[in-house]
């Protein structure tokens, strides 16, 4: 193979109860990525269309955690990116996660190595901390492995893929303002209660059971942030609102992607997603801010290759 074509999915991350633990891969949207090989030496991105993006490998996410691979994992050739970014950047479903789960594992197929995906994350996690400020795998393991993902552990990379009940859905609205994760993890408070610690373990346990048994009231019992909404919910214009009409409409939980500004509702069929979108739609649309909408499956797969 002299050339692949990647597919890299959108992410929601801490799914409200999971802050930094839980995620879940979307199908909807994603970036893609071209790797090529080539005969001039050293790594390259040489096209980025979608975004106004840095070229400089040490200052890409992209950039940083295929030098990483290759630090690791060095190529006789030379290794050429192109990227074609489809998620915002600063839109909080995982813009830096994808970009740096597509590069490495874009080069670790084009050189037909046997890295399984779970050895790759610790590279991507590389790109990440570019930006964010720090490593975190919310975001990065579920666009590489697909599905709901938990990480217990990320030092000894000990992370659980776990089940994705069948009739899951995300509707996700976007209004268009930037808000980096450095910015919404510096208004977080440095303590916190113990009984909003107790309550917040109860609801990880409960919606990691519900995913287990399909019990989707469960899950939707267990679908509650005790610590981190409060505090970023006030960056996110109309954000109650938003929230409110999710869950008159039927949805079996709504809260924050990732560090926002997006909003994701989790529902159970497509006809209670599209009645979420209509709601969030008539919300952002009175603000006079521009927005994107998804309506998606939960993509079981993460990131693959298109061609």
């Amino acid at each position: 193979m002299d050339s692949i074509k990647i597919f890299s999915p959108s992410s929601v991350a801490n799914v409200l109860c999971g802050f930094d633990v839980l995620g879940l891969c979307l199908e909807t949207v994603g970036d893609e990525m071209i790797i090529k090989k080539s005969e001039v030496p050293g790594l390259r991105i040489t096209k980025i269309e979608g975004e106004d993006l840095p070229f400089s490998i040490e200052k890409n996410v992209a950039g940083v955690a295929a030098k990483s691979y290759l630090n690791s994992f060095p190529a006789e050739v030379g290794i050429e990116i192109e990227i074609y970014k489809k998620i915002s950047a600063g839109s909080g479903i995982g813009s830096s996660a994808a970009s740096a789960v597509g590069a490495v594992y874009g080069i670790n197929e084009l050189l037909e190595r046997k890295l399984e995906k779970i050895d790759l994350i610790p590279f991507a996690l590389d790109g990440e901390q570019i930006a964010s400020g720090e490593a975190h795998a919310d975001n990065i393991a579920p666009a590489m492995l697909g599905g709901f993902t938990l990480v217990r552990d990320l030092n000894t990379l000990d992370i659980i893929k776990l089940p994705t009940p069948s009739e899951l859905i995300v509707t996700i609205i976007h209004p268009k303002i930037e808000l980096k994760t450095s910015d919404a993890r510096a208004i977080l408070k440095k303590q916190v209660p113990l009984k909003s610690v107790i309550k917040q373990t109860a609801n990880i346990a409960g919606l990691v059971s519900g995913l287990y048994s399909e019990d989707y009231g469960l899950i939707s019992r267990s679908l509650n942030d005790e610590i981190i909404e409060k505090e970023r919910s006030l960056l996110i214009p109309e954000y109650i609102s938003l929230k409110s009409s999710a869950l008159e409409a039927g949805a079996l939980g709504c809260g924050i992607s990732g560090s926002g500004p997006s909003v994701f509702a989790l529902s159970r069929g497509k006809i209670k997603a599209k009645e979420i979108a209509s709601g969030f739609k008539s919300i952002i649309s009175k603000l006079g801010i521009d927005y994107d909408i998804y309506i998606s499956k939960i993509n079981s797969n993460g990131v693959k290759k298109i061609i």
